[in-house]
């Protein structure tokens, strides 16, 4: 698979409970796309705090120890949120393929947050090959990026 996001780098994942499942299916598709996966948590279906996943995966991300990142949780917000608190990070919340190449190609987002309860599997994998396929446009994007971070 073609990517815009460096496979020299890990891409990293991570969820709460509520995304435990998702996550694990989604390792194995991304394993066998050639991609070296971290696992930032969780590792079970036991009820969990979603932050104690997302803080780790967008450190990496804004460190540059990760391609991008993955988060999935029930709805989607809570990882989101966690993770745009992070400087540098861009997490879109996404629920259609066509919403995640909108944030990578208008808002050059480097995590992307699936919502497990509202999004049959399929349509969190398309997303994510659609996230990991699309590129940045830049252009008159690129300064409103750059507005983003305080």
């Amino acid at each position: 698979m073609e990517t815009t996001f460096n496979r020299a780098l890990p891409l990293a994942i991570g969820c709460d409970h509520a995304g435990f499942e998702y996550k694990e299916e989604l390792k194995k598709v991304l394993t066998a796309q050639g991609w070296e996966v971290s696992d930032k948590g969780t590792y079970s279906t036991d009820s969990t705090d979603y932050p104690d996943y997302a803080h780790p995966l967008a450190t990496m991300v804004e460190e540059g120890k990760a391609a991008a990142g993955i988060l999935v949780c029930g709805s989607g917000n809570g990882v989101c949120m966690t993770a745009n608190k992070h400087q540098g990070i861009r997490a879109a919340l996404c629920w259609t393929p066509e919403i995640a190449s909108l944030a990578r190609q208008h808002n050059n987002a480097n995590v992307i947050c699936i919502p497990s309860r509202f999004v049959p599997f399929e349509v969190a994998q398309q997303m994510t090959d659609t996230f990991l396929t699309v590129p940045f446009e830049g252009g008159r994007h690129e300064k409103r990026v750059e507005k983003i971070s305080c």
